[in-house]
């Protein structure tokens, strides 16, 4: 009895140093994969065409990342289906840090404006940390009598359905956020999508629209040619890019916001340490002046963040946008 405990008690204490290597050997192979990380070229994978927002906001975080780190960052445009083409791939590649993802706000509206999707963006991928935050900004035609976001409301609730307002494609972050606005300030408007910016700065210069929700940079220079002008922005704190231009909750609707963001996210089960890195180097890089002086001339603000912060922010922005999905009566895709 005594040989068959301690016959026992040898092998327990076997398997235990056994499974001690294999865990040690395991972190080892982590940090060290780490240490050497990036051995080649990282691709960033952005779901969206060249030259947009999403596009410039990458392109200057990989262009310091590559200089940092000795290896190039390369941007990969894949546009198409609202995102779900770009993710796809991204949540299909191997998770060895070298293929990563472009994320932002508007593809935490696609979860519930899509009746399924090839992945899924709060357990397919692991996030790294945003990258730039911008709001937008309700505009009118230069000269209009409606000044104010008081004079929107007043206008709208003298004659419901009246006001005409602007955005691009049904279910977009603008569309949403004109939506989300008519519901907080109880007032009935009629929306007209667009599918271009071009096109409905158009129709707002022609007279065709009362008013537009659209991002600054893509009315940047309607504005500053004074065709158009900024009536409010929608973030929590007015844009540091246009800090005379009061808030859309300053103006009398208390709690609206809509501030959308980028950031980066890699796929699920990719090692830790490598995340951590890329968290690290990020956050040094928007740090930056040159970084946050580039970003601002496009309106928008470079801002890292921890992964557990964006992994956050990512739920409850689903969250939200389900809500007003739900409320507009927008029918799935």
């Amino acid at each position: 009895m005594l040989r068959c405990d301690w016959h026992g008690g040898y092998v327990r204490r076997a398997l235990t140093r056994a499974v001690i290597i294999l865990v040690t050997a395991a972190g080892l192979t982590v940090t060290a994969q780490a240490e050497s990380y990036p051995a080649r070229t990282v691709r960033i994978i952005v779901p969206y065409g060249a030259g947009g927002i999403a596009d410039v906001t990458m392109r200057l975080v990989a262009q310091k990342l590559g200089e940092r780190s000795g290896q190039q960052f390369i941007i990969d445009n894949r546009p198409g289906a609202g995102g779900v083409i770009g993710l796809r791939a991204v949540a299909s590649a191997l998770p060895d840090g070298y293929t990563l993802s472009m994320i932002g706000g508007g593809l935490t509206i696609s979860k519930s404006l899509f009746r399924s999707l090839p992945y899924d963006l709060v357990t397919d991928f692991v996030p790294i940390s945003t990258t730039a935050f911008y709001s937008l900004v309700m505009a009118a035609k230069a000269g209009s009598p409606v000044k104010t976001v008081r004079d929107v409301i007043a206008a709208a609730r003298a004659k419901p359905g009246a006001l005409n307002v602007g955005t691009i494609n049904p279910g977009s972050t603008q569309h949403l956020a004109a939506e989300l606005f008519d519901a907080m300030a109880g007032i009935k408007v009629t929306m007209i999508p667009y599918k271009t910016t071009p096109e409905l700065v158009t129709a707002l210069v022609r007279g065709e629209l009362d008013l537009v929700f659209e991002y600054q940079a893509a009315l940047q220079g309607a504005l500053d040619d004074h065709q158009i002008t900024a009536i409010a922005s929608t973030g929590r704190e007015r844009s540091p890019a246009m800090p005379d231009i009061a808030t859309v909750a300053e103006s009398g609707v208390a709690d609206y916001e809509v501030t959308s963001w980028n950031g980066l996210a890699a796929p699920a089960g990719t090692p830790p340490d490598i995340v951590a890195l890329l968290n690290r180097r990020v956050n040094e890089v928007l740090a930056l002046p040159d970084v946050k002086a580039a970003a601002a001339q496009f309106g928008m603000e470079a801002r890292g963040s921890t992964s557990e912060d964006l992994q956050a922010r990512i739920k409850a922005d689903i969250d939200k946008w389900a809500r007003v999905i739900a409320a507009s009566g927008i029918i799935k895709q």
